[in-house]
């Protein structure tokens, strides 16, 4: 064999050193190409995440607002049966009131005269029994 050449080996090193560059570079390459995939993947996995946290949320929500809505409507239900119960007892006020009013007064409507006529007639059953109690 021939003794090593002195230039064989420098065109031996630099051509080393080359594909050692050359693969250094891809590695970098693909270690840029790699992180670049896990950073866009990890956005769109945390947007995919975020959307189904809204949607969750919207129909937490919409519960949420048709339960109160129906105990809304529950209780507006019973203060009006409320109310309308009130306004009878008004109204049966009102009417004892004019009542009151008119016994009072002395203009009287037929409902005031027919209860005058049966006191009337309650006297005058009390002094017949008297009577009859006397004759007895």
């Amino acid at each position: 064999m021939k003794p090593s050449d002195p230039s064989s080996d420098i065109h031996h090193t630099r051509s080393a050193k080359g594909k050692i560059r050359s693969s250094v570079k891809w590695f970098l390459v693909m270690w840029i190409v790699l992180i670049a995939l896990g950073v866009t993947g990890t956005y769109y996995y945390s947007n995919h995440l975020q959307q189904q946290m809204i949607n969750q949320l919207q129909v937490h929500t919409e519960h949420q607002i048709d339960a109160l809505k129906n105990d809304y409507e529950k209780q507006l239900t019973t203060i009006s049966s409320e109310v309308a119960a009130l306004q009878g007892q008004v109204q049966s006020f009102n009417e004892l009131l004019t009542f009151t009013k008119d016994n009072a007064s002395n203009k009287t409507d037929n409902s005031n005269k027919l209860y005058t006529q049966l006191s009337e007639v309650k006297k005058q059953l009390e002094a017949l029994q008297k009577k009859m109690d006397l004759l007895k």
